[in-house]
């Protein structure tokens, strides 16, 4: 093993490969960065250049820059409430309202740093558990992975504890969003009203532009043309990134529960970075003292984000390696490129070339922290944007998020559905119904549907019966019973405290 771990270092370590993935972290930033774009589209247009190439050169370009895509993602999330990439979703529940509190540069250093640390984190796991990874992924089947994201969406009632009836609501609504299209097991259109561009149903950054960037564009024009994103001053100086960077290290033991939780679910192929996001979101509110400034502002809820956005990649890439089933709709393009390259996946991967899984590990550390630290000279120009009068930065914001929308599926249909959500959205905000259930809701729910359904098909109504369905059932029940009580605790005690 170690000497596999030195040889794969020292195949890192040479000019070529060194120049390639500085090269790949500023073109992954820049994919992760433009609304639209994406990692995906990053890696399907950069396969072409590595034709020809040495495989490990070729991959270490491709991985390095798929690596970072998510930490340039989450600057548009922090800055404007748009989403570079559909997993920085969840970033901006508390950096954007950080942001708007003139706090943008500590939760650029957050995210910068928690990105680093997670996507180190998640390579480590890769490493560590390579050896045990065939049992941990044959333990979850279709039952299980169904009862995982049952279990995720009791964090609806966590993100919701001011008002959790409106949280229902936003999230049913989710539900229901989720149904639009064929169905995957039916063939049966549902919502669709006979138009062809809503058979593969509504895209999450359609609906994520509409409800947070289009919503709050037009939140700020009814303030008024002078009206700016942030309410004081922004600082984006070193001392604030600094003191947003040393965050992640005051609250280290969040970042690495919610590092390891991310790379777990990133080993379970079908869940997804935007699963991944949201579970650690809800885990980090649920499991924090003095959790009431979550979805305020509080940088905890960045952290918890930004280390499960990159840690999921290095879980994501081991079913890719072992057994050649992509983790993730980024890796199923990697596991492309992996074998144009002449590197074909399986269990000779961890037995014959354990000196190239190895490499990949070094890639994805070095990648992630690279990454992280070429972002922080830049993160003090960007900063400023946020202070340019709302007359000048609302067409312009609209014209981006409306660019993203159309990039994503190239219909125009969605620049106008993604309206249509920024005015839902923008009533949804004045009139205090919580955003990020509906989110969690429409991506669980589509997960949800298809999972129950391929249990029933597969083990029928026995699937509950299973022994790690039951652990994940207990969970569920005292996730929800916790969340219920403490809630009542806090109600209990403002009560107190009012007379």
């Amino acid at each position: 093993m170690l000497e596999s771990m030195y040889a794969g270092l020292q195949q890192v370590l040479t000019l070529k490969v060194m120049g390639l993935m500085v090269a790949a972290t500023f073109i992954g930033n820049f994919f992760g960065a433009v609304p639209g774009l994406g990692g995906n589209i990053g890696l399907a247009l950069m396969i072409p250049f590595v034709f020809g190439m040495d495989p490990f050169l070729g991959l270490s370009f491709l991985l390095a820059m798929h690596s970072v895509v998510h930490t340039g993602g989450s600057i548009p999330g922090i800055l404007f409430a748009i989403p570079g990439t559909g997993p920085t979703v969840a970033t901006i529940i508390d950096g954007y309202e950080m942001t708007k509190k003139g706090k943008a540069g500590q939760a650029m250093g957050a995210q910068l740093a928690a990105s680093a640390f997670g996507g180190v984190v998640g390579a480590l796991v890769l490493a560590l558990f390579i050896p045990i990874l065939r049992p941990i992924a044959m333990t979850f089947g279709s039952a299980e992975v169904f009862m995982l994201i049952v279990f995720g969406m009791t964090f609806i009632v966590v993100i919701s504890r001011e008002s959790i009836p409106r949280g229902f609501s936003a999230a049913l609504l989710g539900l229901l969003l989720s149904t639009v299209g064929l169905g995957a097991h039916t063939g049966i259109g549902r919502y669709t009203f006979g138009q062809l561009w809503l058979w593969d149903g509504i895209h999450i950054v359609t609906i994520v532009l509409g409800v947070f960037a289009f919503a709050e564009m037009i939140a700020l024009g009814a303030k008024g043309r002078k009206a700016k994103i942030a309410e004081g001053e922004v600082e984006m100086n070193w001392s604030q990134l600094w003191e947003g960077t040393l965050a992640v290290g005051k609250h280290w033991w969040l970042a690495i529960r919610t590092a390891i939780i991310g790379c777990f679910i990133g080993i379970i192929p079908g869940l997804g970075g935007d699963a991944a996001t949201w579970i650690c979101y809800g885990h980090a509110v649920q499991t924090s003292k003095n959790n009431e400034t979550f979805g305020k502002g509080d940088i905890r809820g960045v952290i918890g984000v930004e280390t499960a956005n990159n840690s999921k990649e290095g879980g994501s890439l081991l079913p890719t390696l072992v057994f050649g089933i992509p983790g993730s709709s980024g890796m199923a393009i990697l596991l492309g490129a992996f074998l144009i390259l002449g590197i074909v996946p399986g269990p000779q991967m961890i037995t014959k070339h354990l000196d190239l899984v190895w490499g990949m590990v070094w890639v994805m550390v070095i990648a992630n922290i690279f990454g992280a630290v070429s972002l922080y000279p830049l993160s003090r120009y960007m900063g400023k944007l946020v202070l340019i009068r709302g007359s000048v930065l609302i067409p312009a914001i609209m014209v981006l998020a409306s660019i993203g929308a159309y990039l994503i599926r190239g219909f125009w249909q969605d620049i106008v559905l993604a309206l249509i959500f920024g005015f839902l959205g923008y009533g949804m905000k004045r009139f205090n119904y919580p955003r990020a259930p509906l989110i969690l809701g429409f991506i669980l729910g589509e997960l949800a549907e298809d999972y129950l359904h391929k249990s029933l098909g597969v083990y029928g109504f026995s699937f509950l019966k299973r022994p790690v369905v039951l652990i994940l059932l207990g969970m569920v029940i005292l996730s929800l019973s916790f969340t219920m009580w403490k809630s009542y605790k806090e109600k209990k005690e403002r009560r107190r405290v009012a007379t």
